[in-house]
C-alpha cells in the first residue's frame, strides 16, 4: 500500500449500530437495509456540498490542433470528511470528475399565461378581502394591489388590477376630502387610534394618488397595438367610474383632465362616447356647483386651445348643467330661510338687540362659531349665496365659449349653440342681446343667400351648395329657425317697458323670415324626423356615410316652427296687429294641408289657440261682409304687407277640405274651430 494519505471513502447511509461500522456490507444485506436510507438527506447535503468554482487555468491547444479547456482538480475544494456524506472511493470520484460540468444559467421556467391569471385573481381577491374586513389594519394592502398589476406584468393582469382597485377605491373612500399629510404631521405626538388613523389615510391618499397617475398616463396613449389599446380603454372606463362615485374626492381634476383630453379627438370612438355620457351625468348629479364649475373651466380652456374645433357632442353636454333657473332657492339654515321668506313678502328683517357680553362669553361664541362653519363644511351643507355665485360663474363661461363660436362661425356647431342660447337666452345680461340680435340676423341671412345658391345650382345641373366645401353637416333651415326660436326667447321674462325704452329692439326681422319660410317648410319631407333619426345612406351619394347630415340637435323642425310661431302670435306682452294674426292663420292653413298627419295636427291646435285669443281679429276670413282690404289676395307673396289677406279672394276655403281629411283628430279639430268663429256672432 503506498505512502501517503488514504483514499476518502463516502458513506451512503448513517450508522446503524456502533458495532457494525467497521464491518463491510454484504450485497446480501443491502437491499434489507434501504428502509434506513435518508435520500432526501444526501440529496439536500449532496448539492449543498457541491461549488462551482470558476476556472481560473487558461486553455490549452491538443495535438489535433483543437483548443480545450482544463478543468480544476477536485482536490481545491473544502474537505468534506466531516459531513455526514464523506468521500466516497477512487472510482467514485473519478466518476464525478468526468460528469458533464453544470451550465452557468438554469434555464428559467415560464409560467402560463392562464396560470398567472389565476394566481392574480386569488391574490387580488384576497387583499381586497382584507380591505373589506378592516381597511386601517391592513393599509399596506393598496401597495400590495397596485404591484400586482405592474407594468412588466401580462396586459391580462394589469386590466384585472386597474378594475380591482377600481372597486376597492370606489368602496373605501370616506365622504370628504383628506388632506395630504406632511412627514411632520405623521411624526408629531399623539395617541394610538389618531396616529392608526392618520397612516391609513395618509396610505389611502398616497395610494390613489399613484392609481390616478397611472390612469391619466394610460389614457394619453393613443397608438400601439391592440393590447395596449384595450389597456387604455379599461382605463377610461375606470377613471368614469371614479368620477361618477367619488366626484368630492381628491385629485378630481386629474380624473376631469382625462375626460378632456379624450374630448379634444375628433373620432366617435366608444371611449369617446362613454366620455360624453360620464360629463352628462356628472353634470346632472352635481348639486353643488363647484364640480361643474372646474369641468366647464376645463372644457373651454381645451376648446380655447383647439380653437373651437370639436365634435358637436361636447358643447351638448352644457344642456345638462344644472343652473340657475333649475335649482331651488333652499338655504342651509334656518335663519337664511326665514330671510329669503321676508325678503320676497317685502317684509324688512328686524336686527337683533344689542346684548352685552363679557370678554369670555365673546370668546366662546367665536369658538362656537368657527365649530359650526367646520361642522356644515363636514356636513356638505352650502350656502346659496355661494352656489348662486358658482353657478353665476359657470354660467359666464358657457355664455363666453357661446359668443367665440358665433363670432368664429364654426360651421358645425352653430346649431348647438343656437340651441343652446335659445335654452339659457333668459338668463343672458340686456346689454349684450343688441349684438347676440345682429349675429342672430346674419345666420339668418346667409341661410337665406345659400337658399337661393341651391336654386340657382339645381337649375344648371349641378351639385347642390351643401354637397360643397364639406357643408354635409349643417343644415341652414334649422339654424335659421333656432335663430329666431333665440331671439324670441331672448325676451321672455323680461320686462316689456325696459325692452321697448331702453333696449329699441325690433323683432320684425325675424318675423318676416318665418312667415317667408312656411312654405318651404311645409315642402320639408323631413319636417318630423330629428338629426339624430335613423336614415337610410344615399345609394348614389359619393361619401358612404352612414351617420345622418343634421347633426346641431335633437329638436324636429315642426316643434322648433310651432314654438316660434307661439313666440310671435300667442305673447301675451305683446299681441300682434290684426293684418299679421289674419296673414299668418291664411298661411299655416295652406301649409297644413300639405303637412303630415301629426305636424298638420300640431299646426291646427295652434291655430285654435289663435282663434279661441284673436277670434275677431281672424273673423273676417270666414266672412266677406267683414273684410275692409282692396285689390287682389296675393297668397305667394313673401311679406305680411304684400299678402293683402283681407281682400277679395281670401277665404278660409282649406277649412272644407281639412273637415274631408282622413284623420279623424284632424277633421274634430277644424270643426272645433269653425264653432269657436261661428259663437263669436252669437
Amino acid at each position: 500500500m503506498p505512502h501517503g494519505r488514504p483514499a476518502k471513502r463516502r458513506r451512503l447511509t448513517p450508522p446503524i449500530d456502533d458495532s457494525l461500522t467497521s464491518e463491510t456490507v454484504k450485497s446480501s444485506e443491502l437491499f434489507a437495509r434501504a428502509a434506513d436510507w435518508d435520500l432526501e438527506q444526501k440529496y439536500e447535503q449532496r448539492s449543498r456540498g457541491k461549488k462551482n468554482k470558476e476556472s481560473t487555468r487558461l486553455p490549452i491547444k491538443t495535438a489535433e490542433g483543437r483548443i480545450q479547456r482544463v478543468q480544476e482538480n477536485a482536490a481545491g475544494f473544502e474537505d468534506d470528511s466531516d459531513s455526514f456524506l464523506g468521500s466516497g472511493s477512487d472510482g467514485e470520484e473519478a466518476s464525478e470528475t468526468t460528469e458533464t460540468p453544470p451550465t452557468d444559467a438554469e434555464p428559467v421556467v415560464q409560467i402560463p399565461l392562464k396560470q398567472q391569471i389565476l394566481i392574480a385573481k386569488e391574490e387580488i381577491a384576497r387583499l381586497a378581502g382584507f380591505l373589506n374586513e378592516d381597511p386601517e389594519e391592513h393599509a399596506g394592502s393598496f401597495k400590495k394591489l397596485a404591484q400586482i398589476g405592474g407594468p412588466d406584468s401580462p396586459v391580462a393582469v394589469q386590466k384585472l388590477s386597474l378594475a380591482a382597485q377600481a372597486a376597492v377605491y370606489k368602496d373605501v373612500i370616506p365622504g370628504y376630502r383628506i388632506r395630504l399629510y406632511k412627514d411632520e404631521d405623521l411624526g408629531t405626538k399623539v395617541s394610538r387610534d389618531v396616529r392608526q388613523t392618520r397612516q391609513y389615510e395618509h396610505a389611502l391618499v398616497t395610494g390613489y394618488q399613484a392609481y390616478v397617475k397611472r390612469l391619466s398616463s394610460l389614457s394619453k396613449v393613443r397608438k400601439g397595438d391592440q393590447d395596449t389599446l384595450a389597456l387604455r380603454s379599461v382605463a377610461i372606463s375606470c377613471t368614469c367610474t371614479l368620477l361618477l362615485s367619488v366626484p368630492h374626492f381628491n385629485f378630481r381634476t386629474e380624473l376631469l383632465n382625462v375626460l378632456v383630453h379624450e374630448f379634444a379627438s375628433r373620432e366617435a370612438t366608444p371611449d369617446f362616447v362613454k366620455c360624453i355620457e360620464t360629463l352628462e351625468r356628472f353634470f346632472a348629479e352635481d348639486e353643488d356647483g363647484a364640480p361643474s364649475l372646474e369641468a366647464v373651466g376645463l372644457l373651454t380652456k381645451m376648446l380655447k386651445v383647439k380653437g373651437y374645433r370639436i365634435r358637436e357632442e361636447v358643447l351638448n353636454t352644457f344642456f345638462h348643467l344644472r343652473l340657475l333657473s333649475e335649482l331651488s332657492p333652499q338655504a342651509s339654515t334656518r335663519s337664511e330661510r326665514s330671510d329669503d321668506i321676508s325678503k320676497l313678502h317685502g317684509k324688512k328683517v328686524k336686527k337683533e338687540k344689542f346684548e352685552y357680553r363679557s370678554k369670555k362669553e365673546r370668546k366662546l361664541a367665536k369658538e362656537r362659531k368657527a365649530v359650526e362653519k367646520d361642522m356644515r363644511e363636514a356636513n356638505a351643507l352650502v350656502n346659496y349665496e355661494e352656489r348662486e355665485k358658482i353657478q353665476s360663474e359657470t354660467l359666464k363661461l358657457v355664455f363666453i365659449a357661446y359668443f367665440r363660436i358665433l363670432k368664429a362661425r364654426i360651421p358645425e356647431l352653430m346649431g348647438a349653440v343656437l340651441e343652446g342660447l335659445a335654452k339659457y337666452a333668459h338668463l343672458i345680461n340686456q346689454d349684450f342681446f343688441g349684438d347676440i340680435l345682429e349675429a342672430l340676423k346674419d345666420i339668418i341671412n346667409q341661410a337665406d343667400a345659400a337658399s337661393k345658391g341651391e336654386l340657382e345650382l339645381q337649375d344648371e345641373d349641378t351639385p347642390t351648395s351643401h354637397e360643397l366645401d364639406g357643408e354635409t353637416v349643417r343644415n341652414r333651415t334649422r339654424e335659421s329657425l333656432l335663430a329666431t326660436q333665440t331671439a324670441f326667447t331672448l325676451l321672455s321674462g323680461q320686462e316689456v317697458s325696459k325692452a321697448a325704452s331702453s333696449l329699441h329692439l325690433d323683432l320684425s326681422f325675424f318675423t318676416s323670415h318665418t312667415y317667408r319660410s312656411l312654405y318651404p317648410l311645409g315642402l320639408d319631407a323631413d319636417i318630423e324626423l330629428g338629426p339624430k333619426s335613423l336614415r337610410l345612406p344615399d345609394p348614389h351619394s359619393a361619401k358612404d356615410s352612414e351617420k345622418p347630415s343634421n347633426r346641431v340637435n335633437v329638436s324636429t323642425p315642426i316643434l322648433l316652427l310651432t314654438r316660434v310661431l307661439a313666440s310671435i302670435l300667442l305673447t301675451p306682452s305683446q299681441p300682434p296687429p290684426t293684418f299679421s294674426t289674419a296673414s299668418f292663420f291664411k298661411r299655416l292653413l295652406t301649409v297644413s294641408l300639405q303637412l303630415p298627419e301629426k305636424s298638420a295636427l300640431a299646426v291646427l291646435s295652434l291655430l285654435a289657440k289663435i282663434a279661441d285669443k284673436y277670434g275677431r281679429k281672424i273673423e273676417a276670413l270666414w266672412y266677406s261682409d267683414e273684410r275692409k282690404g282692396d285689390g287682389v289676395f296675393r297668397g305667394e307673396s313673401e311679406s305680411i304687407e304684400g299678402t293683402n289677406v283681407l281682400a277679395t279672394g281670401s277665404g278660409v276655403w282649406e277649412m272644407e277640405l281639412l273637415r274631408k281629411h282622413f284623420c279623424p283628430k284632424i277633421r274634430e279639430q277644424a270643426m272645433a274651430i269653425n264653432k269657436t268663429i261661428a259663437g263669436l256672432n252669437r
